[in-house]
This record gives C-alpha cells, sequence and structure tokens, in this order.
C-alpha cells in the first residue's frame, strides 16, 4: 500500500478492559495518536471495554470514530450512541465485512476470541490475496508474546508459511506501530477484490 494512503484504521480490541491498566492506556493513546494524524478509527460499535476507551479517546481529540455493530448488539444496549457514524448490521459475518471495506489498514489490541477471530480473518483474506492492507499487533506488555511463539511453530513445523508468518508487523507502541503501517509498501495483489 502506498505511502500516505492510509485514511482509516479498523481497530480489533476487547469489550473488556482487562485487569492490567496497561491494556486501557494503549487503548486511549492509539485513539488519540489516530485523531491528532488525522486517521479515522473504525471499530466493533461498542461503548464498553477496550473498544468504549478508543471510541472515547479519538472522539475527545476531534478524530472521525466509526462503529459497525450487530443488531443483536445494539438490542443489549451496548452501542455507542456518541461515535461519528454507526452502521448495525445483521451478523458478526457483515460486521467484518463492512469494517474491512471501510478500513485501510488494521491493528488488533488485547482482547478474547472476537478480537484473535476478527484479527486472524483479516490475516486469511491478505494471505489469499483478498486485500493488500496492513496489519499490526499493538503487543501491550507482551500480551501477544505467547501467540507470537505460537505462530513460529506452526512455521517451524511446516503448517505456516514464513512470508505468511511476516504478513503482519509488531509493535508496544501505538506511534511506531502506525508509522510502520504507513511505511508499509505491501502492493495490493493484481487479483484483489473487495471483501463481501
Amino acid at each position: 500500500m502506498p505511502v500516505g494512503s492510509i485514511q482509516r484504521v479498523c481497530v480489533f480490541c476487547g469489550a473488556n478492559t482487562g485487569t492490567r491498566p496497561a491494556f486501557a492506556a494503549a487503548a486511549e493513546a492509539l485513539g488519540a495518536t489516530l485523531a491528532r494524524r488525522g486517521q479515522g478509527v473504525v471499530y466493533g460499535g461498542g461503548n464498553i471495554g477496550l473498544m468504549g476507551r478508543i471510541a472515547d479517546a479519538a472522539l475527545a481529540a476531534g478524530g472521525e470514530v466509526i462503529g459497525v455493530i450487530p443488531r443483536l448488539l445494539v438490542e443489549r444496549e451496548l452501542a455507542h450512541e456518541g461515535v461519528s457514524a454507526l452502521h448495525v448490521v445483521g451478523t458478526m459475518h457483515e460486521r467484518k465485512a463492512l469494517m474491512a471495506d471501510l478500513s485501510d489498514a488494521f491493528i488488533a489490541l488485547p482482547g478474547g476470541f472476537g478480537t484473535l477471530d476478527e484479527f486472524f480473518e483479516v490475516l486469511t483474506w491478505a494471505q489469499l490475496g483478498v486485500h493488500g492492507k496492513p496489519c499490526g499487533l499493538l503487543n501491550v506488555e507482551g500480551y501477544f508474546d505467547y501467540l507470537l511463539s505460537f505462530l513460529d511453530r506452526a512455521v517451524a513445523d511446516g503448517l505456516l508459511q514464513a512470508h505468511n508468518r511476516s504478513l503482519f508487523l509488531v509493535s508496544d507502541s501505538p506511534e511506531a506501530l502506525l508509522d510502520q503501517l504507513q511505511e508499509s509498501t505491501r502492493a495490493v495483489p493484481p487479483l484483489a477484490r473487495e471483501v463481501r
């Protein structure tokens, strides 16, 4: 992706804040940094957990925040009503596809099943040539260290190709990770198509 083309970053993160204050601090720092850089946030549309923290921080700094949330979660009163735009969709699959369509890059913060599902789906799409958008992990206090070790094991055991293992960037600093994503020059594959 050419330098300068990242207008919006999709952020996958937990609906809980976790037990470490550093997780919430990183979410807030990322939201504020994106706003300061003039890059919008696309996220899961929630008002709780790390999702709520990144949205609130970006909004407080004057940034654009686009939420995408399934109707099921709106009915549970979990939607953030103060975002720049809130898209209500029918299913989790629709949520992921729209978040991807609206974004130029992807970052995962600490989270659980949902965060990992979303991040690995966009990595799988990158592996298949569906998109060429840069992906990154914000490795707050080593949260993803065991995951990175697992992926190294998958490469060593011949179940993941080394070039696919390198489809994403890793940093413990929001600013540094955004810089790495911005500098990424991985071209969109010739057969790439929009995710639907």
